[in-house]
């Protein structure tokens, strides 16, 4: 059974305090599902988040390589996916991200369904939703 919390944004400026509640909300979960149809804002958010994790170098999204690795000012690693043009989860295993999500590092996926197969049974599910002009709701849940 999930836990459920849900966060809403009116614009741009609200999104740091958006990005810290979740992260308080995450803090014992390493993956991180990022739902949402295209343009809803995963990477927005996963920009967002790194800003708020303290990552060192700005978070981009890894469309095309797949995953970015960054570090924070901690020294930690924060794992970012983009699985949209994969196209099978043997593409995944082959590019071996069994071990980044099982690694203890928080991984960021944007289009998890992709890989739904090899996910981890405890994550935080994270559904934007863009509801009216500007604003996006987060629905958070938490499962395992």
């Amino acid at each position: 059974m999930a836990e459920n919390s849900t966060l809403e944004a009116k614009g741009l400026d609200e999104l740091p305090s958006v990005a810290e509640a979740i992260i308080e909300m995450g803090k014992s979960y390493d993956i991180w599902l990022l739902m949402g149809e295209m343009g809803a804002g995963k990477t927005t958010l996963s920009k967002a988040l790194g800003k708020a994790l303290k990552v060192v170098d700005e978070v981009q999204s890894p469309t095309f390589s797949i995953v970015n690795e960054y570090l924070t000012e901690e020294n930690a690693t924060v794992y970012h996916f983009d699985f949209y043009r994969l196209e099978s989860v043997e593409e995944a295993i082959a590019i071996g991200v069994e071990d980044y999500f099982y690694s203890g590092n928080i991984c960021l996926l944007e289009w998890p369904q992709k890989v739904e197969a090899i996910l981890p049974d405890r994550f935080l599910r994270i559904d934007i939703e863009d509801t009216l002009e500007g604003t996006r709701t987060f629905k958070i849940s938490k499962y395992g």
